[in-house]
């Protein structure tokens, strides 16, 4: 009659029981429901011209009836001067038979070429519900969204294009690490006979006026592709109009583009 091998018994056993206790049922969420913001943080760039949504979320089922909730605002952030709330003030609404509500705000671009950041802290407070907890937990986890709105420089920001007669040109964006050299996403508006995007460097000579220097396109045959130029900006209206010399074709020709902020 053939023995076993005590150790070999021993070690499946170990076996077995970790394997066994790999299968563990599932872990359902049992509450409390609550409320609370989906997400933290958030940011955006001041000359950012869209609506922006801030995600408030019912953890639970959808009830039938509109949940209200009350919120305060603190922070940096200037309320009427670096943004607007678009919706009732300190009232946020996840309607009956929904899961989520938003607070809706509106940033205004100030820039002023000076760099910086503020923020907005919204915390919620108040229910109408019974039962129903604001924030996860004993630490209140998503009771607090702080947005940081970073200053842009007077130029940077989101605009449409358009040369002479031609078709708008939709989101084409300015950038500056220092308020001074820009980068445009794209000065390519049906110029050449091809989608690709081609940017450009000016600066801004602080007098309304504007040089582009010598460069040359990457995307272009060495041999047509240096462009330079001068430009101009309505202090008014923002909009920026772009005089692109083709400096490697015959007789240079002038491509004159219109940048009208968004």
């Amino acid at each position: 009659m053939r023995r076993e091998n005590p150790i070999l018994t021993f070690l499946f056993c170990i076996v077995f029981a970790a394997f066994m206790g790999c299968e563990t049922e599932p872990i359902l969420f049992r509450g409390p429901y609550h409320v609370r913001f989906t997400e933290a943080t958030g940011f955006e760039k001041e000359s950012n011209s869209s609506i922006i949504s801030i995600e408030v979320h019912n953890v639970g089922p959808a009830i039938d009836e509109d949940i209200n909730l009350g919120y305060t605002i603190s922070g940096s952030a200037r309320e009427g001067v670096d943004y607007v709330i678009l919706d009732e003030r300190k009232r946020v609404v996840i309607s009956a038979g929904e899961y989520v509500g938003y607070i809706r705000i509106k940033l205004i671009n100030n820039a002023n070429n000076i760099l910086r950041s503020q923020n907005i802290v919204f915390a919620l407070q108040t229910t109408n519900r019974d039962g129903l907890e604001v924030g996860q937990g004993s630490s209140a986890l998503g009771r607090t969204f702080t947005f940081t709105i970073f200053d842009d420089c007077i130029l940077g920001g989101t605009y449409d294009g358009k040369r002479g007669a031609s078709q708008t040109y939709p989101g084409i964006t300015l950038t500056s690490q220092d308020c001074e050299t820009y980068t445009l996403s794209n000065w390519n508006i049906f110029v050449f006979n091809t989608d690709e995007e081609m940017d450009l460097t000016f600066i801004d000579n602080g007098d309304n006026t504007l040089t582009i220097p010598e460069q040359e396109e990457e995307s272009l045959d060495q041999e047509i592709a240096t462009i330079k130029g001068t430009g101009s900006v309505n202090p008014t209206t923002g909009e920026i109009i772009l005089k692109i010399m083709l400096v490697d074709f015959d007789e240079q020709p002038e491509e004159t583009i219109t940048l009208t902020p968004r």
